[in-house]
């Protein structure tokens, strides 16, 4: 059958949301637009008469001012040492405090370098150039792209970089957090195993190979309801629905609502039982992924997720979780 007979049909009729066609719209209105930049010409003035040189050193030092001070060793190895040494969630910590101070480096070097180009100092490499178009378009430069995580602009990449900076200090310096922000983790695969190794070790007898992860949706809307971590496991918040929304009454799947593209989820408490046989088949086994962009580098797991209707519907409509929308 050719797809040009179902052209300009409803999303319906391949059992889609409506919302679905929404989101066709989006992608395609962003591809445009990116396209339209990219064959912008590279020396335009940005208005009343600014360089793109003398708008993107401004830029760079407003984010020199935000950007975090480095994560001192011996500091971060006593606090871990004070929280218990060697155990899997501190490991974990310690290896995201590594990535992140590896990223923290990297732009802090990028951004004092690229000052002293754009006054003439230093020769204007080409990583340096590659950084400063991307930053005049609001595109995150590939140097720092190729070492952390994927974001639509520059601006909301930043604002990731401040607040997951702020968790892992928070973690080592502070204590262990009552709920996780799991978007701010590199290795979130990671965080899970940890998790997972932790209950492990908790039970005598039980085997890291037969011990499988569970979950709970709480009635908890927000990571400012939680006033205390649970007695096993973890609490993690900030995942998104995208294809369906959530009835926070009856603690189940439901439509979306229409034009609501992604619907908030409550904190979620993840944990790990010695696997004893076969899930209940009417729960929904929901992927998660870090972006919106599903693919096999953004698949962290997967969530059971109750459904008044059988599973088979969520999963022809597409429906996932993800840990950011933008």
């Amino acid at each position: 059958v050719s797809t040009q007979e179902y052209m300009g049909e409803s999303p319906e009729v391949f059992g889609l949301h409506t919302n679905a066609d929404i989101t066709y719209q989006a992608n395609m209105a962003r591809e445009v637009l990116g396209t339209i930049v990219d064959i912008q010409p590279k020396d335009s003035s940005a208005g009343a008469g600014e360089s793109r040189e003398t708008v993107v050193q401004r830029m760079c030092n407003e984010f020199l001012e935000k950007l975090p001070a480095d994560f001192v060793p011996h500091e971060v190895k006593t606090r871990i040492k004070k929280m218990g040494g060697v155990t899997p969630m501190n490991i974990f910590l310690r290896q995201e405090i590594d990535r992140m101070q590896r990223v923290i480096s990297l732009v802090r070097q990028t951004l004092s370098d690229l000052i002293l180009a754009i006054e003439g100092t230093i020769i204007m490499s080409e990583r340096l150039r590659d950084a400063l178009d991307n930053m005049y378009d609001a595109r995150v430069p590939k140097a720092w792209a190729s070492i952390s995580w994927m974001s639509s602009t520059l601006g909301f990449w930043f604002t990731e970089l401040l607040e997951r900076h702020a968790q892992f200090f928070t973690w080592c310096f502070e204590g262990r957090p009552l709920a996780f922000w799991m978007t701010g983790f590199f290795n979130p695969q990671g965080f899970i195993t940890a998790m997972r190794q932790e209950i492990t070790r908790a039970h005598k007898g039980w085997a890291l190979d037969s011990v499988v992860c569970a979950n709970d949706v709480s009635k908890l809307a927000s990571k400012e309801d939680v006033k205390e971590p649970p007695k096993e496991g973890v609490y993690v918040y900030g995942l998104f629905l995208d294809g369906a929304g959530w009835d926070k009454r009856n603690a189940l799947l439901t439509d979306s609502s229409p034009k609501v593209l992604y619907t908030a989820l409550p904190v979620v408490h993840m944990f790990a039982v010695n696997n004893t046989g076969e899930k209940d088949k009417r729960l929904y086994e929901c992927p998660v992924y870090r972006k919106p962009r599903r693919t096999d580098l953004e698949y962290i797991t997967m969530l059971d997720l109750r459904s008044g209707v059988p599973p088979e519907k969520w999963i022809l409509r597409g429906v996932a979780l993800l840990c950011d929308t933008k």
